[in-house]
């Protein structure tokens, strides 16, 4: 029996790290979207094998429902276009060599005109398809109407089984990341309470410039979760989560600068120094210390930015809020203790302020009140773009709000109903 529950608990885990693969979730969505819009092209196209229904239905089914929408709009335009075309040269020259090179200029040229972005192509493909049959007008209005049919299911597949909302997996990316800065500030603590080789603090510095690709592929995560949560009917107050994320890697972003700037402080510092220690033995202890804890926070302060407001945010920004106080009694113990090693010895003041400078930078990076602050601004920046890309929308929202009874909310504060 033990064998058994063992079993089906591992086959549970194995499901549900499959469902959070956007690979797999994508693969299982594409293929069954297509089939659907084969078997309708079956029955309302006259075509013996309507295959642009599939086709179109592979391309528009996206991981997110924004992409789908968006990207079904682009191919739908894009294969009117060139159906458009198509007929229209074929009205006036036919088919010939000179013909096909104007037809596929000109698809290209309306292509981009239209703003169909990567189905640029697709407008000639159209275009030469259509024009290359006898019956330019049956088989112009089945590709029209097999195209349509795979954007509708495709459509109406993401709306009917929304796909999933991948704020968890950029949340994962962000705190990967945040570890694996915590664990370079900690190897680069323990070197510079030693007697450090300008080998070693290259190594290091090597490392630090190395977390520019891991923010890369946190930012295409980000952006992944960012587009899901767009006009997904799962998610209420999906530009607060983009905020709150997006602005959490920004902050992650200015660490991992400051954190190589700093490794190349150091690294000058070894080279200058050597085969001395980069620091006196209290210095040197107060740097690690220091580095440490200012790691703590940056794990603290992705879990901070990742965590539902619903669950555990209080305690998140509470356990950030005492390590930031930490560090910061352990950053003004190192300003004291370098001031009097400069005092004694100036010959590398510069090197030991930028340290100082550095953490500092960090540290103000990270503080929750600067983090409000941000919030705040981004929020109101996006809340004015949207309002001046769509202002009718707009006014209508701010009509339907008006007319809506007020009531207070769980904070105590007085606000619409929802």
């Amino acid at each position: 029996m033990r064998d058994v529950r063992g079993v089906g608990a591992l086959i549970d885990a194995r499901v549900r790290k499959w469902r959070q693969d956007p690979v797999i979730v994508q693969s299982v969505r594409s293929a069954a979207a297509a089939t659907v819009a084969y078997v309708v092209a079956l029955r309302l196209s006259l075509e013996a094998a309507p295959l642009t229904a599939p086709l179109t239905a592979l391309l528009v089914v996206q991981v997110t429902l924004y992409s789908t929408i968006t990207t079904g709009i682009r191919r739908v335009n894009a294969v009117v276009a060139g159906v458009v075309i198509a007929i229209g040269f074929s009205v006036l020259v036919g088919l010939t060599w000179w013909s096909l090179a104007m037809i596929i200029l000109a698809s290209l040229a309306v292509g981009h005109l239209v703003r169909v972005s990567e189905f640029v192509p697709e407008v000639a493909i159209s275009a030469m398809l259509v024009l290359g049959v006898t019956r330019v007008g049956d088989t112009a209005w089945d590709r029209v109407l097999e195209t349509l049919i795979g954007a509708v299911v495709g459509l109406a597949f993401n709306l009917l089984l929304a796909p999933p909302v991948w704020v968890e997996a950029a949340g994962e990316s962000i705190e990967d990341l945040a570890r694996r800065m915590r664990r370079l500030m900690i190897r680069v603590g323990e070197e510079a309470a030693g007697r450090t080789p300008a080998e070693a603090a290259a190594a290091r510095l090597h490392e630090a410039r190395k977390l520019d690709f891991d923010i890369v592929e946190v930012d295409a995560a980000l952006q992944q979760a960012e587009d899901s949560l767009k006009l997904n009917p799962r998610v209420r107050e999906g530009l607060l989560h983009r905020v709150v994320l997006r602005t959490g890697l920004d902050t992650l972003d200015i660490c991992t600068v400051v954190l190589r700037v700093l490794a190349r402080t150091l690294t000058d510092l070894a080279r200058v120094r050597e085969p001395s220690p980069l620091f006196s033995a209290r210095v040197g202890a107060a740097v690690e210390q220091l580095l440490a804890e200012i790691g703590d926070a940056v794990v603290s302060f992705a879990v901070l930015v990742t965590t539902d407001v619903s669950r555990s945010a209080e305690s998140a920004e509470a356990r950030l809020t005492a390590e930031l106080s930490t560090a910061v009694a352990t950053r003004d113990k190192l300003a004291r203790l370098l001031l009097e090693d400069i005092q004694a010895d100036p010959s590398q003041w510069q090197l030991h302020g930028a340290v100082l400078t550095e953490v500092n930078r960090m540290l103000d990076e990270l503080d929750t009140e600067h983090r409000s602050q941000r919030l705040l601004e981004e929020l109101d920046r996006c809340t004015r773009e949207q309002r001046e890309r769509s202002p009718r929308l707009t006014r209508l929202r701010d009509r339907v709000r008006v007319a809506r009874p007020r009531r207070r909310n769980r904070s105590g504060l007085v606000g619409r109903a929802e």
